[in-house]
């Protein structure tokens, strides 16, 4: 990537309501030249949205859960995608690899009992294929030590 394209990538992790003007005089060129960089970001697919980090406590949510599992179902990709992609409190899904499992969610939830409702209905709907899960739950009230933030990457580039 071009060094351009990077320090604006790292500008607009720290804070991407930033217009294009001020943008621009942080980074030292032309609003036309944030604009244009902006747009080939997208374009290119290394932005791939912009969006809030909201306060989930706030919104009503007051676990965040990680949770591992090991499937046998040959369509896991295409399985696990469909299902995930029809809970809106599932906020990351992927293929994992370590300790016996090969799946991994993060998902937010209202209370202990929406978390339990939750697991239910993978079980319910994965069935056999679902193998040994685990799950670690976040308390959201509790302490945080560092808040959840994609501008901690731009920092590590600056040091």
């Amino acid at each position: 990537m071009k060094k351009k394209m990077l320090n604006l990538l790292l500008e607009l992790l720290k804070d991407s309501k930033r217009s294009d003007r001020e943008l621009a005089k942080v980074l030292g060129v032309s609003q036309p030249t944030v604009s244009r960089t902006r747009s080939k970001l997208v374009k290119e697919g290394i932005i791939q949205e912009f969006t809030v980090i909201p306060d989930f406590v706030k919104m009503g949510y007051e676990i965040m859960a990680i949770t591992t599992f090991q499937t046998r179902a040959k369509d896991m990709e295409e399985r696990t995608a469909k299902w995930a992609e029809a809970r809106p409190n599932v906020i990351f899904a992927a293929r994992a690899n370590g300790m016996g499992k090969n799946g991994a969610t993060i998902s937010v939830h209202k209370s202990f009992a929406d978390y339990s409702n939750f697991v239910s209905d993978l079980r319910l709907e994965w069935g056999d294929a679902l193998g040994d899960y685990d799950m670690i739950l976040i308390s959201l009230r509790d302490l945080i030590a560092k808040p959840l933030s994609l501008k901690y990457l731009a920092e590590q580039k600056e040091t």
